[in-house]
């Protein structure tokens, strides 16, 4: 008979930004299988621990760390700005360091720790061709073509189409209370112009420089925030003319500061990030991530 193998426990960390919430685990020295059927049960709010994303941090070369972001239904995404700022703590607090550099599916991430607690992200510059996004034909990315609701009269249409690394879909409307989300969310999501499906946003301009949003997160629902989706709605709402190149943005779970520089491009997100609780992941699913039969 076999011996079984003795794993060691697999610790999380619980983390959230303003309100979207986490399991960090840490695969820098040990590799994790987290995608798919582990996540799931992770991110299960009744049975699991709980999260909209499990975030894996791994070794990586060129920066402190790789951060891969896999979705609750265990689908992998391209980037998470919320989830970043929560690394980037872990890793200033483990390092010492104030300044943090993170490698997404996407690119690098540049990260600083600031005196006030709060962590700002380089999320890099927009991507707004239509095969950057990417969308499945042709068109202007600031007015693309979908409606909601009657032809002659759509409740929405024409929204923004923004890539942060991830692809979002930015309506803008009078009132964010006003739409059924959990109905709207995923049949944008899912529409054919988005082949590798797509983030929706629902912006309400408060003013110059204050913006009231939510999110339908791809591969999630509804979530608190979204940092990638904050970026992308003040790129859409300033290539509109609607807003300053900086603005607060409101979401759910609470405020994010949005930059873009006109300089280099760049995006830059502030906001909160801080620890909820931390705990042992169950031992069968540990040891299924760990790659062992359970």
């Amino acid at each position: 008979m076999n011996a079984i193998p003795q794993l060691s426990p697999l610790h999380f960390r619980k983390m959230q930004g303003c309100g979207n919430d986490f399991v960090v685990l840490d695969a820098r020295t040990q590799p994790l299988s987290v995608a798919g059927a582990p996540a799931r049960a992770l991110a299960d709010r009744r049975f699991g621990i709980g999260c909209d994303s499990v975030i894996v941090m791994e070794k990586t070369d060129g920066a402190d760390l790789r951060m891969r972001v896999i979705n609750a239904d265990g689908s992998e995404a391209e980037n998470c700005g919320n989830a970043a700022r929560c690394v980037a703590r872990l890793a200033a607090a483990e390092t010492g360091r104030s300044r943090i550099r993170i490698r997404v599916v996407q690119g690098l991430l540049d990260c600083a720790v600031n005196a006030d607690g709060s962590v700002s992200v380089d999320m890099g510059a927009p991507r707004l061709d239509w095969q950057e996004i990417p969308l499945a034909e042709r068109m202007d990315t600031r007015r693309i073509d979908i409606k909601v609701g009657p032809i002659d009269a759509p409740v929405l249409h024409t929204p923004a189409a923004v890539s942060m690394g991830n692809p979002h879909c930015v309506f803008f409307v009078e009132d964010v209370t006003a739409h059924a989300i959990d109905r709207i969310g995923p049949m944008i999501e899912h529409h054919p112009l988005f082949p590798e499906r797509t983030n929706v946003e629902f912006a309400q301009i408060l003013s110059r420089t204050h913006i009231r949003l939510r999110v339908w997160e791809r591969g999630v629902g509804i979530t608190m925030a979204c940092g990638t989706g904050a970026c992308a709605t003040l790129v859409a709402a300033q290539r509109r003319g609607l807003v300053e190149r900086r603005a607060t943005i409101t979401l759910d779970g609470g405020d994010l500061e949005i930059e873009w520089r006109e300089a280099d491009s760049h995006v830059i997100m502030t906001g909160p990030a801080s620890e909820s609780f931390h705990g042992i992941v169950d031992a069968d699913l540990a040891r299924l991530m760990q790659g062992a039969a359970p």
